[in-house]
């Protein structure tokens, strides 16, 4: 909830400004932990994904999160996606690991880790979803795509049935909306590496140019004594557990007040 106001406030803030904005918001569908949520609960994984994407509406609403123009779902971009994956290939950025996906290989793109001021070599502690392979190039290579397993959502694609790696989800839909460049790019902190590391790798890559966003907006946490909330340390709040005892307008003043 805090990056989402956070970002709200500031598109509202540019328009008040007289800037023209256009906000989309990325929907992330299909994923790892979707997949193995939805096997938990013996459901289709995109009816899971759109569950959440419905309480997730509901819960912006409820915040006054409204300045979003579009909502994109990762799935409506496969086209696209695999054009991208195919860009990638040809230039040399992109290899196949047999009976598992394609994969970016990032000792190829010499300006890894700018944004998070990482070297390639320490680019190897990133976490990703679905970059786990031992026959990767690099430790820090991340999957563009992912080849199917038995009753996974899969996709055609000219090197067989799968689906897209996380980090290209959000650079074709970014493309198709904006093209190779583009003005903001938001998200909590926690995203700045490897996710949006991988995204300008991807984009710059294909098409050559720099930077792809100019300006980064990157939210914090919230915290609790120091510490970052988390459901671990029994500090977690919902959203629907702080509204039953607060107005939206008190949080949003909360939120915003903490800069």
């Amino acid at each position: 909830a805090r990056t989402y106001i956070a970002l709200d406030a500031l598109v509202k803030y540019l328009r008040s400004r007289r800037y023209s904005v256009r906000y989309v918001q990325n929907i992330t569908d299909i994923d790892d932990k979707i997949i193995a949520r939805a096997n938990d609960l013996k459901q289709e994984p995109r009816a899971l994904a759109r569950n959440f994407e419905t309480e997730y509406y509901h819960d912006m609403e409820s915040l006054g999160v409204d300045s979003v123009d579009r909502y994109a779902r990762a799935t409506d971009y496969i086209p696209q996606i695999i054009s991208q994956v195919e860009r990638l290939i040809e230039k040399g950025y992109g290899y196949e690991i047999l009976n598992d996906g394609i994969y970016f290989d990032i000792s190829k793109f010499s300006d890894y880790g700018k944004l998070s001021k990482r070297t390639v070599e320490q680019a190897e502690d990133a976490v990703s979803r679905i970059d786990e392979s031992v026959q990767k190039r690099n430790k820090g290579d991340f999957a563009l795509w992912k080849f199917s397993k038995a009753d996974e959502p899969k996709w055609q694609s000219p090197w067989g049935d799968g689906r897209p790696g996380w980090h290209i989800e959000d650079t074709a839909i970014s493309e198709t909306e904006f093209g190779a460049q583009y003005d903001i790019h938001g998200g909590a902190r926690d995203l700045a590496f490897p996710h949006h590391e991988s995204e300008i790798a991807q984009i710059e890559a294909i098409s050559g140019k720099e930077p792809l966003v100019n300006y980064w907006v990157h939210t914090g946490f919230l915290t609790v004594n120091g510490k970052k909330m988390s459901k671990s340390l029994g500090s977690f709040i919902t959203i629907h557990e702080f509204l039953r005892e607060h107005s939206k307008e008190a949080f949003r003043l909360f939120i915003l007040s903490s800069y």
